[in-house]
Formats: C-alpha cells, structure tokens, sequence
C-alpha cells in the first residue's frame, strides 16, 4: 500500500519526463493521482507516459518552461481533462559548469531564464487552474540556492530566485489557500546533475563520501518529500525550502565545493 493516497487529485509536473522529476511523477502515479507531466522533448514525454500509464492515468504535453503561452496551454489542457489542479511540481532546470568570466551572456541568461523565469511562468499560469483553497505547489531546488558552487554562477544565481519567489508566493497565495514550498535535493544518483558534479569515478566517490548518511540519495526519497509537502500531513507548511540530502548541506557539501572548483 502507498504511503499516501492521492486517489482523485490532479498532479502536474513541469519537467516531468527524465531524473528526479519522472521519479516525482512516478511516485504520484503510484499513488492513484492522474499525472500529467511537460518538457521539451517529444520522445522524452511520450516515453514518460508510456510508464506513467503502466501505473495509471497520465497525459504529456510537449513546451517549453521559458515559453508562457505554451506553458498555460498545457495546464489548460490538464485543467480541461481533468479539473482542478491539486498539486502543481516546477522542476525544469538547466545547467553547464562554467567559470563565471568563462561564460558568456546568452550562457547565463539560458539556465536563468528556464530555472527561475521558467518557475514563475509555471506558478503564474497555473495559479488559474489551481484547486482554491487546498491545492499545493512545489518547486524543485538545488543546493545552489544556498551553497556558494564554483563554476556554477548562473545556478546559484537562478535558484536562489526560485526559492525566493516560492517564498514570496506563498504569502500572496495564502489567502487562496494554496501552499507553496521548495525542496532542495542533494547528491542524488543516476541524475544528470550528479554527472555533472562529479564525472569521475573518483569524483562520485567523493561527493558520496561527503554525505553524512555515507550514501546517494534515490529519486524515491526525493519524491517521498515532495508528496509529503502535498498531502494533508502537511497543511500548515508554506513558504519553507527542505533539503533533502542526507545531510550534505550541514556541512559536507561545502569542503567538497572547495575540493571540486579546480
């Protein structure tokens, strides 16, 4: 049996086809939610519900974040299939390692642009089609919003917004009843920004070696946060930002930044 029953709500997950995020679906899925789920990519979310569908009711829908037409077609779309959206995810994000005087303009303002512009666009087009009161958002973070990261300017820079706008939200959310919170995750394995961090053997290691609970996190334990966050367990939690990654923020994290600028 899930640990929560989503049964009858209406899940929508932006960037919802590939790592944490299809792990978020998945686990919503798994727990009788209707999924719907968007990304860029035309395989990608056609692949997605193939397994979201081999667990329950889902729907894809191909756009880009940083587009705000597209992004409030597909929650129309979503809004129209399914009514009300319960529980809204943002976790579009990009990124590429680069020394700030190494990165040009466009570079910077890529990974700002689908990071925190692309969560803005998410809330401010789903806002219509959220349940009033009762629904939940969650913005999917990244330990750049709250640890400094060499070669990763434009993260830190992007997230750290997001967080605050999650923050802002929800104040000005309140009085519609809907929650909005962050969740930050770690060193997760199997991800495209652990390959990232760490594109070595040694370097997996390492960054493994510096989580206090001696381990990688899983896409599951990720998404068991998340749907704490959206079920009513959680109902008086709002404009809060969790990390959930083993510990890793309290402090190993920052020697392993160091260790890793060069």
């Amino acid at each position: 049996m899930a640990p929560f029953d989503f049964a009858n709500r209406t899940v929508f997950v932006a960037g919802g086809t590939s790592g944490i995020n299809l792990g978020i679906a998945e686990a919503f899925a798994e727990s009788g939610a209707r999924v719907a789920v968007m990304s860029r990519s035309q395989p990608r979310v056609e692949d997605a519900v193939r397994r979201l569908k081999s667990v329950g009711e889902a729907k894809g829908f191909v756009g880009d974040v940083r587009n705000i037409d597209a992004t409030t077609a597909a929650l129309q779309s979503a809004h129209d299939a399914w009514g009300d959206i319960d529980v809204l995810v943002s976790g579009a994000a990009g990124n590429f390692p680069a020394p700030a005087l190494g990165m040009s303009a466009n570079g910077f303002k890529a990974v700002v642009d689908i990071d925190l512009l692309g969560t803005f666009n998410v809330l401010r087009a789903g806002h219509a089609f959220l349940r009033k009161p009762g629904a939940a958002v969650v913005n999917i973070s990244a330990p750049q919003a709250v640890l400094a990261f060499a070669k990763q300017a434009h993260v830190c820079a992007a997230k750290a917004g997001m967080d605050m706008l999650g923050r802002v939200l929800a104040i000005e959310w309140g009085g519609d009843g809907i929650r909005v919170n962050s969740v930050i995750p770690g060193p997760i394995e199997n991800t495209e920004g652990m390959a990232r961090l760490a594109p070595t053997a040694e370097g997996m290691a390492a960054v493994q070696s510096s989580v206090p609970l001696g381990r990688l996190g899983t896409t599951r334990d990720v998404a068991n946060l998340v749907l704490f966050l959206a079920s009513p367990w959680a109902a008086y939690i709002t404009g809060a930002v969790i990390p959930v990654d083993g510990g890793w923020s309290a402090g190993g994290a920052t020697g392993l930044a160091a260790a890793l600028r060069d």
